[in-house]
């Protein structure tokens, strides 16, 4: 009898971890997140799992404390003879720190594939990294998934007469020329200018919407404010309807009161992250059937390509 697979959740993922389980057609493992009154955690795994497949679900978002619970998970299940470990990470925090875009600045999104790997884990599966270079940071397997697998089918079903695709920024371009190319559609541009972080100084449009159905595509979706300033200016341009789907949203700030003034007529994210409260122009679709379909194939050694490469979509429209 070879090895089985176990599930767990960190306390930041629960629902997701949950919904991953039931598609996955296991329940969740039971684990017991100690939290100390002074702030420290410990982790306890309340049933055995030597040598077996451990799946550890939890995003970083409220980085600080989900990485180290997140670290000592893994810690714990490589003492505890797990045979494989296995970090699933929906939403990887720190990775829009992917270089030293000034001088004395960290690399954050290296130093947590540093620590990821030295506390133990033995593969790692995410959604939309902000930069997909950061696989490279690390030293074991990195399954990273994309959300067009979900985003695609979902925007087919709009029938949107006069479809355009939007970067909100240059850094979109490559995800949106995909997505972009699939329908074989425009594609236009938000070139913006910051002052500073979450702080947009100006933007302007590179391409024609007028009269055009436009949907935006970005990762994340933070403040908010870089998504309402898009929509408003390329309403401005003569876009007819606008719409945006961001994979992670991270929500922080005056995002909530950003996106329900904007002009957008919604925000479709993933639930990468749990929403910190409900909003008439935000709908949540789930990540939790293709991370299920990525655990199966890693625990069988199968190829999860379709999973995450435009190219195998494209050639079944």
């Amino acid at each position: 009898m070879g090895p089985s697979v176990k599930i767990f959740s960190g306390t930041g993922s629960k629902e997701l971890a949950a919904k991953i389980a039931k598609q996955f057609g296991a329940t969740l493992g039971n684990v017991n997140i100690q939290k100390f009154s002074d702030g420290e955690l410990q982790p306890v795994f309340l049933e055995s799992i030597r040598g077996d497949y451990v799946f550890l679900v939890q995003s970083s978002f409220s980085p600080s404390e989900n990485l180290m619970e997140l670290l000592l998970m893994i810690d714990a299940a490589k003492r505890a003879s797990a045979y494989k470990i296995i970090a699933v990470i929906p939403y990887y925090g720190y990775a829009r720190q992917d270089r030293k875009d000034k001088p004395r600045v960290a690399i954050g999104a290296k130093l947590i594939a540093t620590l990821l790997e030295s506390a133990g884990a033995n593969r790692v599966i995410t959604m939309d990294l902000h930069a997909p270079q950061i696989q490279g940071f690390f030293d074991i397997p990195v399954d990273h998934l994309d959300s067009s697998a979900i985003f695609i089918p979902f925007i087919e079903k709009l029938n949107l007469e006069n479809l355009t695709f939007a970067a909100p920024d240059v850094g979109s371009t490559n995800r949106v020329r995909e997505i972009a190319s699939y329908f074989n559609a425009e594609m236009v541009i938000c070139d913006k200018h910051r002052k500073r972080a979450n702080e947009i100084a100006s933007m302007v449009v590179i391409g024609d919407v007028t009269d055009k159905d436009i949907i935006l595509i970005d990762d994340i979706c933070d403040t908010g404010s870089t998504l309402a300033k898009a929509a408003a200016l390329l309403r401005e341009k003569g876009a007819k309807t606008i719409r945006a789907f961001c994979t992670h949203p991270v929500l922080s700030g005056n995002a909530y009161e950003n996106i329900e003034h904007s002009v957008l007529e919604e925000l479709v994210v993933c639930d990468t992250i749990p929403l910190k409260k409900e909003s008439k122009k935000i709908r949540v679709v789930s990540v939790a059937d293709l991370f299920a379909i990525a655990i199966r194939n890693a625990y069988e050694n199968k190829s999860i390509t379709s999973l995450f490469v435009h190219s195998q979509m494209r050639g079944k429209r």
